[in-house]
């Protein structure tokens, strides 16, 4: 089992799902005063959302106060390599989290703008999916 993994989990494995739709929940700022957004649909690993929260507190020197609004719970299955067809299902091979078209996955607060932005640049670039930069002030978007 992979080290960043869900205390308690109802089944062990899962079927993948769909990743349409909108956000309705957690699409508007609520902690923050900037927050990156999602622009798309997809899929994060936990290892990717952690890449990005080190990008996020290594740019901003550790001030002000990061939240993480995304948690990957849902287990991903690999084979090992040239295994036969048949035998079952694989074990699981790590975690994903879900996000739909309009999540915030990350709020900042306690920092400049021009350092929320740069930040949340740095951390965009260990994300597969699209994502926009958005402001209490005035909702900025990029």
């Amino acid at each position: 089992m992979p080290a960043n993994e869900p205390k308690r989990l109802k089944y062990r494995k899962q079927f993948r799902g769909r990743t349409g739709g909108k956000a309705w929940r957690g699409s508007t700022l609520s902690f923050g005063d900037y927050g990156l957004q999602v622009v798309s649909p997809g899929r994060l690993t936990a290892r990717q959302i952690e890449s990005a929260r080190k990008a996020i507190s290594h740019y901003t020197k550790r001030s002000g106060k990061i939240w993480i609004l995304v948690f990957p719970q849902t287990p991903v299955t690999k084979r090992p390599p040239e295994v036969r067809m048949g035998k079952g299902k694989g074990p699981v091979d790590h975690y994903e989290a879900f996000v739909r078209t309009g999540k915030i996955i990350f709020e900042l607060t306690g920092v400049t703008e021009d350092l929320a932005r740069e930040a949340f640049t740095r951390a965009s670039h260990k994300l597969p999916i699209p994502t926009r930069y958005l402001s209490k002030e005035g909702e900025v978007w990029t």
